[in-house]
């Protein structure tokens, strides 16, 4: 049986199979042809296509050799002056192998870095224009400084559209021969919020339990609760079934194995949903990041969460 992770035996190996950031791919692709390519950021949430398509680019322009002229490094694990000085200046000075204008050094999860290490990227980045190129990813732009966010094309990566995730379930479910019904599709592009790594993976954990993939290994495989049952919580306390809601909240807490974090995030995107007038909906998403931030300050989950249930009780019988 094969064991390739689905995230790699999937990734992009050219231009053409980058999913849902066209003009992007259009852009760095023309950079490539020309053998011109300037120093580039890559931003945007996690599983869009950003380390793919560096790697795209270094197969495209370097060929058989890329493995010798590219040097990929995570900034997260390594985040202080010293991986900037030493490995990154080391490679950096050299000239390229074979007939190639110049190395590529790709830094993931640049916005790691601390400030005194982004400083030395930057005179890294100046001095040996003439024998390498940088390519950095980000999360969040506005950690990166001022000076490299200059020296850098920046381009601002978006979660992947709806059809093309669905396009690449079938694609993926077409290979390895798993059957999967549209209501659990449906449910896997909901859970995936764009994030093409999370449905390969959940893919290929599912695909391992059933080859008949439904809703119910979705939801359970990604520790995210059925939007429904979200919405019926809000909707007990609502109609002030305040002990209701809360006994059904932590059934759906305990069944799917979420934080306190993780259900006020799916209670904030089902608050859309419930039927209520436009200002008590904003009181609600008010309350929802009040919860969130006493929860990510180390308060009770368990104190916040029913604090939160009694104020969408208040506000429905106000």
């Amino acid at each position: 049986m094969e064991q390739t992770i689905w995230t790699e035996k999937y990734r992009p190996k050219d231009f053409n199979e980058v999913l849902g950031q066209d003009g992007i791919v259009n852009r760095v692709e023309a950079f490539v042809k020309t053998g011109s390519m300037p120093h580039l950021l890559f931003t945007g949430p996690a599983g869009v296509g950003k380390t793919s398509l560096s790697l795209v680019v270094a197969r495209q322009m370097f060929g058989n050799a890329w493995h010798s002229n590219f040097l990929e490094l995570n900034a997260s694990d390594e985040r202080g002056i010293d991986i900037i000085r030493n490995k990154v200046k080391d490679f950096a000075r050299t000239r390229a192998i074979g007939d190639v204008p110049f190395k590529i050094i790709y830094l993931d999860e640049c916005d790691a870095l601390t400030r005194e290490a982004q400083q030395a990227l930057r005179r890294t980045m100046e001095n040996y224009t003439q024998t390498c190129r940088f390519i950095l990813s980000a999360n969040y732009s506005s950690k990166i400084i001022d000076p490299i966010q200059s020296r850098c094309a920046i381009f601002r990566f978006k979660p992947l559209p709806k059809e093309d995730i669905l396009r690449l379930i079938q694609k993926i479910c077409k290979n390895e021969g798993v059957q999967i019904d549209d209501n659990a599709m449906e449910a896997l592009q909901i859970v995936s919020g764009g994030d093409c790594r999370r449905v390969e993976n959940i893919l290929q954990s599912a695909a391992a339990i059933s080859d008949k993939i439904d809703e119910e290994v979705i939801y359970s495989l990604s520790s995210v609760a059925r939007p429904k049952e979200v919405k019926e919580v809000l909707e007990l306390a609502l109609n002030n079934k305040f002990i209701d809601a809360r006994e059904k909240l932590l059934d759906v807490m305990l069944n799917y194995g979420l934080s306190g974090l993780d259900i006020i995030k799916q209670i904030q995107r089902e608050i859309y949903n419930v039927e209520l007038d436009g200002r008590k909906k904003m009181r609600l998403v008010e309350k929802c990041g009040e919860a969130e931030f006493r929860m990510t300050e180390g308060s009770d989950e368990f104190v916040q969460l029913e604090a939160f249930l009694a104020n969408v009780a208040l506000i429905g019988t106000s």
